[in-house]
């Protein structure tokens, strides 16, 4: 009786997920079986991803917005866990107020943020494509903001906090080793939420006259269409790669060293 009612409180669950699932994988779907079309011979085949590997820039720009987009997630965490972690353990009242700031780059007009921005920085930062990921950064901050938010509201923080103090660890310690992996999944899902956003964001870096791999993808497909469609496939394909192998292994592997 107890698991027939455990399967029907999950069930609406369950429906909800499924149609996610169909959300989100029937267009990749599509637009898979249109990228391997080949109208001139019939049928299918990987004409268009061999066209666009053998381009003479793929591998550049997307080794450029990949690593840019690691710079970033990189300046989240080193930013956000600290000041989240202090915000959260002293309880202090200017907390509302960075929630609210937080969620200003919802608001505010990219064009607007791109220059008033850029012209904020240090002239030999903007010069240089450096720039991009700390204007990334607060691109992605109400979305690795709120994900880091969840993450310490559900562990008791405070008595975690002091009993790695009063242990002998530093703050930087109680960070690196007792925090970030109690918040493991948190941590995890704001990197992929950075990491993609980064790595396919075009507005911002067109304005600023720099050319990544989204840029890049707009450029060949004047020329392709077919074949800028196999491209944006793998752009999505990669990256869900990489943060599926950290996600599985690369935290598992840290914890296991420690213990």
């Amino acid at each position: 009786m107890a698991k027939a009612m455990k399967l029907r409180q999950q069930f609406p669950l369950v429906i909800t997920l499924l149609l996610l699932t169909l959300f989100v994988f029937i267009p990749m779907i599509s637009a898979f079986e249109y990228s391997i079309r080949t109208p001139l011979e019939g049928g299918y085949g990987w004409t268009h991803y061999l066209w666009a590997i053998r381009e003479e820039e793929f591998f550049h720009y997307i080794f450029r917005s990949g690593w840019l987009a690691g710079v970033t997630v990189l300046i989240t965490l080193i930013i956000l866990v600290p000041t989240m972690t202090w915000l959260h353990v002293s309880k202090s009242p200017v907390r509302p107020v960075i929630d609210g700031i937080s969620l200003l780059p919802l608001v505010i007009p990219v064009v607007a943020f791109a220059v008033g921005a850029q012209i904020s920085f240090p002239e030999f930062v903007q010069n240089t494509v450096f720039e991009l990921p700390f204007l990334y950064f607060v691109l992605s901050l109400p979305y690795a903001y709120r994900s880091l938010d969840i993450g310490l509201n559900s562990i008791p923080l405070k008595t975690i906090t002091e009993a790695a103090r009063s242990s002998g660890a530093n703050w930087i310690k109680t960070i690196s080793t007792v925090i970030i992996p109690v918040i493991r999944s948190s941590v995890m899902a704001t990197i992929a939420l950075t990491f993609a956003l980064s790595i396919g964001e075009y507005t911002l870096t067109v304005l600023l006259h720099w050319d990544t791999f989204p840029t890049w993808v707009t450029y060949v497909a004047q020329d392709n269409i077919l074949g800028a469609i196999a491209i944006s496939m793998m752009s999505l394909i990669i990256p869900f790669l990489i943060l599926t192998t950290i996600t599985l292994f690369i935290p598992e592997r840290s914890i296991q060293g420690r213990k």
